[in-house]
């Protein structure tokens, strides 16, 4: 089969303006919660994408944490790329798509370090297994060989959880949302689209986009 015979009609839901709360964040919570329902698989996967110094754009999926706020939360060693192209531009979009409910929601925003406190909370609650691998792992860096990395894990393995502390270099990430649009998939490619814009008094546009 070609790609361009692959095709899927989007049927299952509608979008109304009317029905949509006038912040954001909270409709955000409120298809976050339908997702749950509907048992979508890692409804917190969301694409990451960021944009370095020289204007080239990177993407990958991270996990969502917790909306704070304007806020979308995420957690990363702070030397990868896409840690150090936050930082550097600060520019980020992120990409949620939901396939049980057809269903997708971009935001687009400005990236915020997380303080130390709050990164250390979350570090600590994390299971022993993946605070040695943030520990470990030059995220995003070339290595000489996976064992290497291994025979470092094993190597701290045997460290007392109190001795384990969150390195510096990994943290909490807030994406600072200004634009957030939420996308219903209908029939014959006749989709639902509505945008949240935020102006400079800090209040939130809501327009409709065409399909």
């Amino acid at each position: 089969m070609d790609y361009k015979d692959l095709r899927k009609e989007y049927l299952k839901h509608r979008l109304d303006p009317a029905s949509l709360h006038a912040d954001p964040m909270i409709q955000f919570k409120l298809w976050f919660d339908e997702a749950l329902q509907a048992k979508v698989d890692e409804p917190n996967a969301m694409v990451c994408a960021s944009v370095s110094a020289e204007g080239k754009p990177s993407s990958r999926y991270v996990l969502l944490k917790e909306l704070k706020e304007d806020q979308f939360i995420f957690f990363t060693n702070y030397h990868s790329r896409k840690g150090i192209e936050l930082f550097e531009t600060k520019f980020c979009s992120l990409v949620f798509y939901w396939r049980e409910l057809e269903r997708q929601i971009r935001i687009e925003g400005i990236a915020e370090k997380c303080s130390a406190a709050y990164s250390d909370e979350y570090f600590n609650s994390r299971p022993h297994g993946s605070k040695l691998s943030s520990i470990v792992s030059p995220q995003s860096s070339k290595i000489e060989s996976k064992e290497y990395l291994e025979s470092e894990l094993k190597r701290i393995s045997g460290m007392d959880a109190s001795e384990i502390k969150r390195p510096e270099h990994w943290g909490g990430i807030g994406i600072r949302a200004n634009y957030i649009e939420f996308w219903q998939g209908r029939q014959d490619r006749f989709h639902d689209r509505v945008c949240y814009t935020k102006t400079e008094s800090g209040a939130w546009e809501i327009s409709l986009l065409a399909p």
